[in-house]
Order: C-alpha cells, then sequence, then structure tokens
C-alpha cells in the first residue's frame, strides 16, 4: 500500500464520520435519482472545485441532461481546490492521463487529506478507479449504492448500472488483475 493512509479491510468497517468526496458523475446522479438530499444530510459529503463546476456546466444539449443547481451544492459539506502540488503528485502517475479533470483534482485533494476522518471516494469512473488501485488505495472506493444504503436511502428511480457496487466490485478486480499480470 502507498502512503499511509488506512484501507477499509484495515479499519473493518467505514466510520460514521468518515467524509465522501463525490466526483461530477455521482452527484449527479444522486440527483437524477432523488437521494442527493439523503446522502449529504446523512454523510460528510465533499467535493472539488472542479467538480463543482462541471454539475453547474453540465451537458446541456443531452435529452438525459439532469440540472444540479446552487441548492444542491450548497448541501456539501465543503468544495475543496487542490494546490497546483496536489496536482503535481497525482499527474506524476502515468495512470492519471486517463483521469478528467474533475477526477484528477478529487484524487488530489483525497491523497492530501490527513486522517482521522477516514475519507472514501465516490467516482465512478475506470480512470479512477485504476489510478486509485495502482497507488494502493482501490480499497478507498465506494459506489454510490453502497453510499446510499449507508445512509438507508432510496432512490425515485433505479441507479444505472456503474454505480452499482457490483459493477465498482468488478472493475476494481479488474484493474487489481492487470495490474499483477503487468508485474
Amino acid at each position: 500500500m502507498a502512503g499511509p493512509f488506512r484501507t477499509n479491510s484495515e479499519l473493518g468497517r467505514v466510520a460514521s464520520d468518515s467524509v465522501y468526496l463525490l466526483d461530477t458523475n455521482a452527484i449527479i446522479e444522486a440527483v437524477r435519482t432523488g437521494v442527493w438530499a439523503a446522502i449529504c444530510g446523512g454523510l460528510l459529503v465533499e467535493t472539488v472545485a472542479e467538480c463543482a463546476d462541471e454539475c453547474r456546466r453540465g451537458d446541456q444539449i443531452g435529452s438525459d441532461y439532469v440540472v444540479v443547481n446552487q441548492t444542491d451544492l450548497d448541501r456539501l459539506r465543503a468544495i475543496h481546490v487542490p494546490t497546483d502540488d496536489q496536482i503535481a503528485a497525482v499527474l506524476a502517475n502515468p495512470k492519471s492521463a486517463a483521469l478528467d479533470d474533475g477526477e484528477r483534482d478529487l484524487m488530489a485533494h483525497a491523497l492530501s487529506r490527513a486522517e482521522p476522518p477516514q475519507w472514501l471516494v465516490c467516482s465512478p469512473d475506470l480512470a479512477s478507479i485504476k489510478f486509485a488501485v495502482d497507488i494502493g488505495l482501490g480499497d478507498r472506493l465506494t459506489s454510490l449504492e453502497e453510499t446510499v444504503r449507508k445512509v438507508g436511502g432510496r432512490t425515485a428511480s433505479p441507479l444505472r448500472r456503474h454505480f452499482s457496487a457490483n459493477w465498482l466490485s468488478g472493475r476494481r478486480t479488474e484493474a487489481i488483475l492487470g495490474a499483477i499480470l503487468l508485474t
């Protein structure tokens, strides 16, 4: 494992005061399915400025555009701005090339956090998963489904597949096996 971070398996379970760092896609899906208020009301939810900006911009051309307004973003406990040095630490890893700007900044902030409290990243993107596994923090990833379950929430409509615990587990296993095969 890289760095002084403890993984979920080392901690045994996620503490109720864990910080959940959500990327743009997770925020949009939580708003779309009607669980955003429950998540933010029951957990310590944070993000980075780039993800908040991406939520505000959205893909307004798409037919499935979801409006994430300032009221939604005001539910966040904090919006962080990573330093250039924190971003440079992420960019030093070759796997960072596949991260979009929001994912890059979220990982830069996550890696700069001191413990306690424990932190988890909810970023349902293959690039984020591969990056986290590569730096030894694959156990710090959580799905939106697991996050909703943590607060006992119910979605108004089903979560898309890549927000499920099974999808994350499968992609994390594939990333781990890929890393093993490359060594």
